[in-house]
């Protein structure tokens, strides 16, 4: 998912030449380390200038990357260009849009509006296991059941912003990507058309899947602080930017935390901070686009750390000596960078399996258990597929082919069939991957561990995590394949299990659906897995 890098912002010489200190980045940098946050990139801007930038190898600049819940603030501004323009208000009522779902007897239907979709006060509570893949995204949400009533309590429901996306295209007859082309993406130098999942109708998911680089979020994020201007023109509507990142209603409570960077309000599609820090656009896996009007500055961040509050937290720390008085001189002779994150093999064994595996396919065995769960394990780590409409998975069929330092390896994946090139000298390679209708690019490494296992990390850039692979060969013919991920799966049940048992009442249920969650699951979702070689 590769594009061609359009800068549109002036970068400063170094962070002091616009009051940014080289020193509280290290520490922040250094704090990620610790902390054992998986950082991909870091941006920081003052007064319009990028003060530093670094990607953690194997990212970089151009790849665009997967934003989750930023998404939601983007297609806030649709719904703030649309009311600007006439064509719906805060106060259009969802059943006027959507008549086929209207249902007279419903009170909270009827009371139901555009402001309480963009502010998480709508009151309809959708599964997070709804299946995506059947296509019926509107229905699902409106045969929903009721947590409370509109305006009346505060639930984070992604599925909101699915209908205002679903909403643009009704009022506008456009998508929202095609809305946004000439009023949004274009004047601010983002590609015209970036890729964000769709419904099997083409409608943008709306509250997730928008894919953009790092400094494409740098620009909508210096254009908010700007209060909708960019490069001195005007972009956004003034009132709309002022109005969708106040606090509009209270989210306290939210998702049973007390952290003020979670409670201290929700504006239309944005986040406040803790401590008057400003506000952000937030996604999962800790994707940010904060904004700091105090001191004229942003800070863009890409991650792979189901605990938000982690990164948040390295920032806080050092915050308070993060901008200081511009300088003529640099505080540090050289500047830090994020760490690297690839997993480079140091062995360099081969095996006698290297000539063997050239005329064999490696067949898994059907596995029922994930087959009936709808979790067929793909290159992607699963939790990149959950909300798919067009979920990849069922991998199988792989071949392994040799060639001096690379693994070339390839399989299917239902109608999908890619072939990477697995580096085994130390570094990574790079690979075009498409899965689940999405494309990627796959950076891939490999090695022997010993004469019988071999192991393979591939990480689909731009999507969040890593897929991990152990092929075990055995004297007779057969095979076996380890799978993990990373993030460990382990962690990420952890925080899903938070999400599925919060409005479970009685506590026994709560405690058994928990432990199902965080003990059990990752044992199914990534089992061991038989193989057998055949002919190719």
């Amino acid at each position: 998912m590769a594009t061609e890098r359009t800068p549109k912002l002036k970068r400063a010489s170094f962070p002091e030449e616009v009051g940014v200190s080289s020193e509280a980045i290290k520490s922040i940098i250094e704090e990620f380390i610790v902390n054992k946050a998986e950082v991909h990139s870091l941006m920081i801007l003052r007064h319009g200038k990028i003060a530093y930038e670094s990607w953690a190898y194997p990212f970089t600049p151009e790849m665009p990357h997967i934003m989750y819940s930023v998404s939601k603030s983007f297609t806030s501004m649709a719904i703030g260009f649309a009311i600007e323009e006439g064509l719906l208000s805060l106060d259009t009522k969802v059943v006027d849009i959507f008549p086929e779902y209207d249902n007279k007897d419903d009170e909270n239907l009827q009371k139901l509006t555009v402001f309480h979709l963009l502010t998480m006060t709508a009151g309809k509570i959708v599964s997070p296991m709804a299946d995506k893949t059947k296509n019926q995204w509107v229905r699902d949400f409106f045969t929903s059941p009721w947590g409370f009533a509109p305006d009346e309590g505060w639930e984070y429901i992604s599925e909101n912003q699915y209908i205002l996306s679903a909403i643009i295209k009704e009022v506008t007859g456009e998508t929202l990507r095609e809305y946004l082309a000439p009023r949004l993406f274009r004047p601010l130098g983002i590609r015209e058309n970036p890729y964000w999942e769709t419904d099997g109708n083409g409608i943008e998911a709306g509250g997730w899947g928008l894919f953009i680089t790092t400094e494409e979020l740098a620009n909508f994020t210096q254009c908010c602080l700007n209060g909708g201007k960019f490069r001195n023109k005007r972009v956004i509507p003034k009132k709309w930017v002022e109005y969708a990142t106040s606090s509009l209603v209270q989210n306290t409570g939210a998702f049973g935390s007390t952290c003020g960077d979670v409670v201290s309000g929700y504006g239309a599609c944005f986040w406040k901070n803790g401590e008057d820090r400003g506000y952000r656009a937030d996604g999962m896996f800790s994707q940010f686009g904060m904004v700091f009007e105090e001191f004229d500055a942003c800070l863009i961040l890409t991650a792979c750390e189901i605990d938000e509050q982690i990164p948040r937290n390295c920032i806080w720390k050092h915050f308070d000596k993060l901008f200081v008085e511009e300088s003529t001189e640099p505080s540090l002779e050289e500047l830090p960078s994020l760490p690297k994150l690839a997993d480079l093999p140091e062995s360099k064994i081969h095996s006698k399996y290297e000539e063997i595996l050239k005329d064999k396919k490696i067949v898994l065995k059907p596995n029922v258990a994930l087959e009936v769960m709808k979790f067929p394990l793909s290159m992607l780590p699963m939790f990149t597929t959950f909300m798919s409409a067009d979920k990849a998975g069922y991998y199988n069929n792989f071949c392994l082919d040799f060639d001096g330092d690379n693994c070339i390896m390839s399989w299917d994946e239902k109608d999908e069939h890619n072939t990477i090139t697995c580096a085994m000298d130390g570094t990574v390679a790079y690979s075009p991957m498409r899965l689940g209708g999405v494309d990627f690019t796959a950076s891939a490494s490999a090695c022997w561990i010993n004469e019988t296992n071999l192991f393979v990390w591939v990480r689909p850039l731009g999507a969040i995590g890593q897929r991990r692979l152990r092929f075990e060969f055995n004297e007779d013919g057969t095979a076996n394949l380890y799978t993990s991920t990373s993030p460990d799966l382990d962690k990420v049940a952890v925080n899903l299990s938070s999400t599925v048992t919060k409005d479970l009442k009685a506590d026994l249920t709560k405690s058994i659906v928990s432990n199902a969650f965080t003990n059990v699951a990752p044992h199914i979702l990534e089992p061991k897995h038989k193989c057998r070689l055949e002919d190719r």
